[in-house]
């Protein structure tokens, strides 16, 4: 003979998507706690219908789901032309090597 057990489901939890500058205080502070070190192993992209995207980390609470959305700046140029915003686009001055320096150092004599 098969028991047939009846199986509570729990109602669903809200499924929310939202900034987190539109988050309450209240779960600004829990979001803060979930990542104290940080978010940014756990930011997952999301493609809309239209081609655009954005990233969004989790946080769960007991009401709800909340995919929070986060800005993220994305580095679209080469490592070249980064090298060149940081360290400026003047070429590197002569730089002499030891046995040049040894050539015309006078002291040992």
């Amino acid at each position: 003979m098969i028991k047939i057990m009846a199986i509570k489901t729990l109602p669903a939890k809200k499924r929310v998507v939202t900034s987190y500058a539109n988050l309450p205080e209240k779960l600004q502070e829990a979001f803060k706690e979930k990542y104290p070190l940080g978010y940014t192993d756990f930011m997952m992209r999301v493609d809309k219908p239209n081609g655009e995207f954005f990233y969004g980390v989790m946080l769960e609470t007991e009401e709800a789901n909340y995919l929070v959305k986060v800005n993220v700046k994305i580095d679209s140029g080469t490592d070249e032309e980064l090298d060149k915003e940081i360290y400026g686009d003047d070429e590197p001055d002569e730089i002499h090597g030891a046995d040049e320096i040894a050539d015309n150092d006078d002291s040992d004599e």
